[in-house]
Order: structure tokens, then sequence, then C-alpha cells
């Protein structure tokens, strides 16, 4: 009797997990309200799936030691994609992208507030945000059903089940003639099979932002190194 029932219990979760398999994720666009817009273009060069739209220019990236961080905007065109999420949570996320912008890039900049030589200036827009399914979340981290697809998606870096994700543009400008240097859209969210991040509607999201600022501060960084 036992058996019966947990196995009874197992089916509904297996074939939803089933169904997921087929069913595709929201997926970042090229926002049309953010400025950059226009320039944007598919990036030919990501095969991830994270950053789907990216502009630049030849820039000598060397020579920017300082950096203008502008307050993180919530993105509130149309084709927006934070659903009906409310607004306090949209600027809880807002704030903490701030925070983990600010606190990452200073190690590597001095941020000002005022424009001059050798100073770049930052745009992020929070434009798109998908939350934790609550328990399902967590659950199928655990189950005969869903660990397996989850363990798959973590080994090919993509998103795991019922887990949440953000999107957000970034516009780097140079301060002084605020010419765009370098822009994209991404979206970013935690691996599949981090537990931790499913506790919480908006933990994922969270974790996505910090992940997205730890691989920008990469590319940053490769960028603006010495020759």
């Amino acid at each position: 009797m036992t058996i019966s029932i947990k196995a009874s219990r197992l089916v509904p979760t297996a074939m939803l997990c089933v169904a997921l398999t087929a069913c595709s994720t929201t997926q970042p666009i090229a926002y049309s309200g953010i400025s950059s817009s226009s320039k944007l273009t598919p990036n030919q060069k990501d095969d991830t799936g994270r950053v789907p739209y990216s502009y630049s220019t030849p820039v000598e990236w060397q020579k920017y030691n300082a950096l203008i961080i502008d307050p993180v905007a919530i993105y509130s065109g149309p084709d927006h994609q934070v659903g009906d999420l409310s607004e306090a949570d949209k600027q809880e996320l807002a704030r903490y992208m701030d925070t983990t912008f600010r606190k990452v890039l200073s190690q590597r900049f001095r941020v000002i507030t005022n424009p001059g030589a050798n100073t770049l200036k930052l745009r992020l827009t929070l434009a798109g945000v998908g939350t934790n399914t609550a328990v399902a979340s967590t659950v199928t981290r655990f189950d005969l059903a869903g660990m397996p697809y989850n363990v798959v998606q973590s080994i090919r870096g993509k998103e795991g089940a019922f887990m949440g994700s953000v999107s957000y543009s970034v516009e780097i400008y140079d301060s002084t003639s605020n010419q765009l240097l370098k822009a994209f859209v991404t979206k970013q969210y935690p691996n599949a099979m981090n537990i931790v991040a499913t506790v919480g509607s908006l933990h994922a999201a969270k974790t996505g932002i910090e992940t997205g600022m730890q691989r920008a501060m990469l590319r940053l960084q490769a960028l603006t190194a010495s020759t």
C-alpha cells in the first residue's frame, strides 16, 4: 500500500517534467524601448542563449579607469517580460542589481558621479523576470522524475525546471561624448541543480544577477586589460 501511494504521487510530477522538456522558456528580446535597441543584432558569437543580442564598436578599453553607474532602470515598455510581478518585487530586484554591480565593479574602477576623461558610463535596465515556482522548484531537484532532467540541464548550462531567471540590458557609453561603445541583452539564471536558489520566489533571479555580474566582470577585465 505504501509503495502504491508513493508511486501515485510520483506520476503527476513525472508527467509534468516530461511535458516541460517540450516547452520553451521565455527568451529575452531586443527590447524596443531601450536606447540601444536599434543597434542590437543577433549575437552570432553566443551559443548559450544567455546573450542573444549585442552591439559593439572598436574601443581603446584600456584607457578607461573610472565608471559612472546610472541607477538601475525598470523597463516598462509593452514588450517587457516581468509578467505580473509586483512593483515592490521589481524595486527589490533593481536595488539588488544596483548594489551587486556597484560592489563588484568598484574593485576594478573608480566609481564616480561626474563625466570626465577616461570614464565610462553604465546603464542597466531590468526587463524580464521569471520567479521560482513554489515547492515544485525545490522538489524537482530531488524526485526521480525531475532530478535527471535538472542534472542534464545543469551539465548543458541551461535553465532548470520551475526555476526563475532575470533578463536585463547592459549599455556602456563614453561619459563625455555619450557614444555607445557596447550593449547587450542577457538572460541569467542559476545552475539547474542549485537547490538554495529555488527557495523563495526571487532567489533564482537574484542568483542570476550575481552570475551575470561575474560573467560581465570577466568580459570587462579582458577588454580593459593592459596590453
